[in-house]
Parts: C-alpha cells; sequence; structure tokens
C-alpha cells in the first residue's frame, strides 16, 4: 500500500476514533481499525484508478498477467439473513433485534425485496416519543421534521429507513467495505439483480475478510526474506497486530531493500529493524 493510502487512512480514523484516550485492551481494536481503513482506503484508490472503458475502434493492450480471483461478498455475507417483514408490529421488531444480537435488520416485502432497514436507533426514537409524546422549545420543534414524524409509526414499515443501502453477491469485498465506511453503515443488505434478499454482510465480515491474521503475514514475509537472501536463516521474522518486527545479522546493504519490500506485504501496519549489522 502506498503513503498516501496509508495517509488517508490514519486521517479517517484520527477523525471517527473517540477523544478519550484507548485503554490497554482497546489497543488490538484501535489497530484492526487501522488496518480496515487502511484496506478500504486501497480499494478506493483502486476505484479511481479504474482506466474508463476505450472508445470503439480504440486498441486495448493486453492485460497484465492475471491476479489471484479478489474475494467476493457472497464468500463472506451471512445466510439466511435475518428479516422483518414491513407489517411487523414495532414491538416484535425490537424483540427480533435482541433475540438475533443484531443491531439493524432489512425490511422485505411480500416478494422478498428489500425496502428499507429498521435499526436500534428507529426504534429508540419511537421509546422516546412513547415515554415524552409532548416535546417543547427548540429541541422539540427539530422533532417536529422527520424523525419525529417517523417515530410515530408502529410497524416495520413506518419506522425504517430508507431507501436502504444494498451490495451485490458478486461485489467485491473491498469495494462492499467501502460502501459501509461511507454510509457508517454496521450491516448492509445483499440483494440480487432484483432487489431481493439474498444475505446480510456485517462490519465484522468484511474486517475478516480484509485483514490476514498476524500468522499468515508472517508465513508471507518469511517466503519474502527467504527470496531477497540466499541463506534467510540469520533474519527472524516476528509478526504482532499486523507489526513485523526483524532480528538476526545481516549485511548492511542488504537492509534497506528488505525492508522495502516487507512494507508493501499488504496488512502490514509497520516494520521493526532490529537486525545487526555484519
Amino acid at each position: 500500500m502506498s503513503d498516501v493510502e496509508h495517509s488517508s487512512a490514519q486521517q479517517e480514523a484520527r477523525r471517527i476514533m473517540p477523544g478519550r484516550s484507548w485503554t490497554p485492551r482497546e489497543e488490538p481494536r484501535q489497530d484492526a481499525l487501522g488496518r480496515y481503513l487502511a484496506a478500504v482506503a486501497a480499494a478506493a484508490s483502486a476505484r479511481s484508478a479504474e482506466e474508463p472503458h476505450p472508445a470503439p475502434g480504440r486498441h486495448v493492450p493486453e492485460p497484465p498477467a492475471r491476479e489471484p480471483a479478489p474475494l467476493l461478498v457472497r464468500d463472506v455475507m451471512q445466510v439466511p439473513a435475518v428479516f422483518v417483514p414491513g407489517d411487523m408490529p414495532f414491538l416484535d421488531v425490537a424483540h427480533t433485534l435482541a433475540r438475533e444480537q443484531v443491531s439493524a435488520v432489512p425490511v422485505v416485502d411480500a416478494d422478498d425485496h428489500v425496502i428499507g432497514v429498521v435499526s436500534e436507533s428507529d426504534l429508540l426514537a419511537k421509546a422516546a416519543v412513547t415515554a415524552e409524546p409532548h416535546r417543547h422549545g427548540p429541541v422539540g420543534r427539530l422533532w417536529q421534521h422527520r424523525l419525529y414524524d417517523k417515530s410515530h409509526g408502529d410497524t416495520a414499515a413506518t419506522l425504517m429507513t430508507f431507501p436502504p443501502v444494498t451490495v451485490h453477491p458478486v461485489e467485491r469485498v473491498a469495494d462492499a467495505a467501502w460502501t459501509a465506511a461511507r454510509a457508517r453503515l454496521k450491516r448492509l443488505p445483499v440483494t440480487d439483480h432484483r432487489g431481493r434478499l439474498v444475505g446480510v454482510v456485517s462490519r465484522s465480515d468484511l474486517l475478516r475478510a480484509l485483514i490476514r491474521d498476524d500468522d499468515e503475514i508472517r508465513t508471507e514475509v518469511a517466503s519474502l526474506v527467504a527470496q531477497h537472501l540466499l541463506d534467510p536463516r540469520p533474519v527472524q521474522v516476528a509478526v504482532e497486530n499486523g507489526v513485523v518486527t526483524l532480528t538476526g545479522r545481516l549485511d548492511k546493504a542488504l537492509v534497506p531493500e528488505l525492508l522495502a519490500a516487507v512494507r508493501d506485504v499488504d496488512d502490514v501496519v509497520g516494520v521493526i529493524d532490529e537486525i545487526e549489522a555484519d
């Protein structure tokens, strides 16, 4: 990943992270969030760099060597998807969210078309209006708008947020992650070409798909070291939360190139150089 992509991801991470300091237990989560955002930034960069379709008759150069097929949404989505019908009453929707331990569910019509998404925030607005139906002053005037009107609904269809943000099964995981990040959504309905619900993908699903664990990163880095060195045994590789530590003894002239190659490995957050020069 380029320095520009890393910088973009770090800026986004700083923007959405809470102002309070991170506790030790939160550090792995902070690191995972940064790696997730870096992957999303890389996907956005790849999208913007894509060539437009050539004009008719224009010479199209030979494509480069085929890369491994990207992971698709259908490979990581949850099936069957939890959903609610549009006529489900408010309390039943609340019970569904609690039972399934999810923050939002798609709302479908009689033909399984996704018509919206009902979330905990929608239900909280309804519960607040039920508890205090009359609000006064500036806050009350603000509540007179769409949120206040919608919160008077009694069914999933009248409480839901619409139009829904959806993704398709054959969409790349990286693109779905970009959609989720841009829309600030925790769960995305997956629909077929007719808009019918076929699954649900969560930010956790996307995170696990985009970020390899430390063992996988270590295996690739060790292979890379073996490619760069005639005898890789003097160099040891350790990985923790995406940070690669290289130790051992090596010719000083070989170190910069090796470090640069390791930094380019996908999902490597940083590289710690503890190699002693021969």
